[in-house]
């Protein structure tokens, strides 16, 4: 059976957020329509359909990734479609008429072999400073300060990305965008950045995190580079909860100097 479309409301939940490409002035400036909203979120819209097809196992077992090509902004309709293909899902996130964001998910058969010990444990630095390409030095060790997302975090973020599917409040779980954001503060927490963007990320489910959960973050700079003017980075993480249990590794790709500030 064909798979039905999943429309949703954008919706910039980042307004007041230290990055100001969500805010429409800045993302102007950036030659953007408005202010962007977050490609984390939209990846949590793109999550929706996996999660439709596969329930709970997807969330323990899952994999999915998404790369953003076009902004979604605030209050307009993204349509998230999907087709089945030979290891699973492809995805397709459309607004306006143009292709935004695209992805794929899929229940591999194998799961990786991860330890706690192969991923270094360390503190957000006390004291931020503006970034640079020092902030991301290749091969060091970037961490988060522990985060718990209670009941009432928990249901604003269903609503502010629209979710509706019950397995979230009916199982206490925690929805995927909210572990993506953790690799995003794993940046945020160790520079103080400008206008930066997510280019796309790439989530293995290992565990399905609980709501209560205390969560961190263990991230390796595997890249740092110019490309095109933009300096991006590249991230290679998991996701702990408790401090005891991995529940997803996480490859995740940003520019955090834009080349207009790169330039400035």
């Amino acid at each position: 059976m064909p798979i039905e479309p999943y429309r949703v409301s954008a919706y910039n939940l980042a307004k007041q957020s230290e990055n100001k490409m969500h805010d429409d002035t800045v993302a102007r400036r950036y030659g953007f329509v408005g202010a962007l909203v977050p490609g984390v979120d939209v990846f949590a819209y793109m999550s929706h359909l996996p999660v439709a097809k596969w329930g709970r196992a997807f969330l323990e077992n899952g994999q999915m990734d998404g790369r953003f090509h076009k902004p979604v902004y605030d209050g307009e309709m993204v349509t998230i479609t999907a087709e089945e293909t030979a290891s699973g899902l492809s995805i397709r996130a459309e607004s306006r008429g143009e292709l935004c964001a695209t992805g794929s998910a899929s229940m591999p058969a194998e799961r990786p072999s991860l330890s706690l010990a192969a991923f270094e444990s360390v503190a957000a630095v006390k004291e931020r400073k503006p970034v640079d390409p020092n902030s991301y030095k290749q091969g060091g060790w970037l961490g988060i300060p522990p985060y718990t997302q209670t009941n009432d975090l928990a249901a604003q973020y269903l609503k502010d990305v629209r979710e509706g599917d019950a397995l979230y409040t009916r199982d206490n779980l925690v929805h995927p965008g909210t572990l993506l954001r953790t690799m995003n503060w794993a940046l945020m927490e160790n520079a103080i950045l400008g206008p930066w963007i997510h280019v796309g990320s790439t989530i293995r489910h290992l565990a399905a995190a609980k709501v209560g959960d205390v969560l961190t973050v263990r991230a390796k700079v595997t890249g740092n580079y110019e490309k095109k003017g933009h300096r991006f980075v590249e991230l290679d993480g998991i996701i702990v909860a408790n401090d005891a249990t991995i529940v997803a590794h996480c490859l995740h790709t940003a520019i955090y100097q834009p080349r207009e500030q790169a330039a400035a």
